[in-house]
């Protein structure tokens, strides 16, 4: 069901803006020493005005990354620019001693989006669309079939 009112989804859900970031660690160490920067800025993500939600990933051998939401880009660009947050990326930088490879990418949502039953706001139904959306070229997308 298409909605643009998402009040009663998950903080995700909420989000104006998505961070998506990984960091291929030289070594195991690196993470350890790592870590105590890390939480300090993760606290401080935790408590800023616009932060949503984020988690953590793990590619094998030493890739973390992360996905954070917020609730527009501002409030991520904000984030980027605390004191934790630089004091971070400045050591990943250095160099590659502690990192061998990153990316950042930025994504904003769109208004438009689809829910469905306690996360519907405008009611609790269940159900399917009629059609699906139009891509780039179209004005409106074809049915769907069932």
């Amino acid at each position: 069901m298409r909605t643009r009112d998402f009040s009663r989804a998950p903080a995700q859900a909420r989000a104006g803006a998505m961070f998506i970031g990984g960091t291929r660690y030289a070594n195991p160490l690196v993470l350890l020493r790592l870590a105590p920067d890390w939480i300090r800025m993760v606290r401080d993500m935790r408590r800023m005005s616009g932060y949503c939600w984020h988690t953590v990933y793990w590619q094998f051998p030493l890739t973390l990354g992360t996905i954070a939401f917020f609730t527009d880009r501002d409030a991520l660009l904000r984030f980027a620019r605390t004191r934790h947050h630089r004091k971070l990326m400045m050591w990943l930088t250095d160099g590659n001693r502690n990192a061998t490879a990153g990316f950042i990418r930025l994504y904003t949502a769109s208004p438009d989006g689809y829910s469905n039953g306690a996360w519907r706001a405008e009611d609790g139904a269940m159900g399917h669309i009629e059609q699906f959306s139009p891509l780039g070229a179209e004005t409106t997308g074809p049915a769907v079939r069932r």
